[in-house]
């Protein structure tokens, strides 16, 4: 029987948002299974404290600043992750994003709205447009976007981040069938409510936006878990590595939830 154990040895890969508690436990867990990785974040300061917490730990990064905002950046960034070896990477992990604002629509202004799309749309498809030249000149490329289940379940007073990330999902599905026939596959993660300091952020904003109390928006958002409780991150970057790997090899256009059942309600 073949080995099924999840590698990434011999790839290289570009994960965009290490700042975030998230893409932090995703730059690990590539590290770990012999990824090559590059680590992105909107300072170089916090790409390079991920690398030290990687090299703590026996392994290694490379870090380079990305503001997924800045086209320059991003093309700059791009051409950065292809150093010291000249290789570009063939994975990419899309994790940038905001949580844009908690309010109503009608209390949302313009300007909260178009900042919630623009970043993590337009942020995901400045950087996807970067890499995949290199990924289709190839014929060979996984990217990986994160999404969330706010994109696919109501939730009040978030309608700017439930519609940029399920405008993630269409960017996906219609992505994945143009570059195909590239060799290029690109799939979706949607997680649930991940524990860590920004659920506890998102779940603090909501209960200042229904004037109630923590515990209460905390009960709210976790009722229908079927296994109960928030995500752990860890859940979430095994199922991103899997995907990114070449056991995922005809998996492609796919949105997979990691939210312990909370989006089948």
């Amino acid at each position: 029987m073949p080995n099924r154990e999840t590698t990434l040895a011999g790839h290289r890969a570009l994960i965009v948002g290490v700042g975030g508690g998230l893409g932090r436990i995703i730059a690990h867990a590539f590290a770990v299974r012999g990824a090559e990785v590059i680590l992105s974040a909107r300072s170089l300061d916090t790409a390079e404290s991920v690398r030290d917490e990687l090299r703590a730990l026996g392994y290694d990064g490379h870090p380079i600043a990305i503001d997924a905002r800045d086209e320059q950046s991003v093309a700059t960034g791009v051409r950065d992750a292809a150093s010291p070896t000249g290789t570009a990477p063939d994975i990419l992990v899309c994790c940038a994003g905001i949580a844009g604002p908690t309010a109503r629509l009608v209390d949302t202004s313009h300007e909260e709205w178009s900042t919630a799309i623009d970043v993590n749309i337009g942020g995901t498809v400045r950087v996807i447009r970067a890499v995949l030249p290199s990924m289709i000149e190839r014929r060979r490329g996984s990217i990986v976007v994160i999404g969330s289940m706010t994109g696919k379940r109501a939730l009040a007073n978030r309608t700017a981040y439930a519609t940029s990330k399920m405008g993630l999902v269409g960017l996906v599905r219609s992505l994945a069938a143009e570059v195909g026939p590239d060799g290029v596959r690109v799939n979706l993660v949607s997680p649930g409510p991940v524990a860590g300091s920004r659920l506890q952020e998102v779940i603090q904003a909501q209960a200042t936006a229904r004037s109630t109390s923590y515990e209460q928006a905390e009960k709210v958002l976790l009722a229908d878990s079927m296994l109960g409780g928030a995500v752990p991150a860890a859940d979430v970057a095994d199922t991103v590595a899997f995907l990114a790997s070449d056991h995922a090899a005809s998996i492609t256009g796919e949105d997979i939830n990691v939210s312990r059942g909370l989006v089948c309600y």
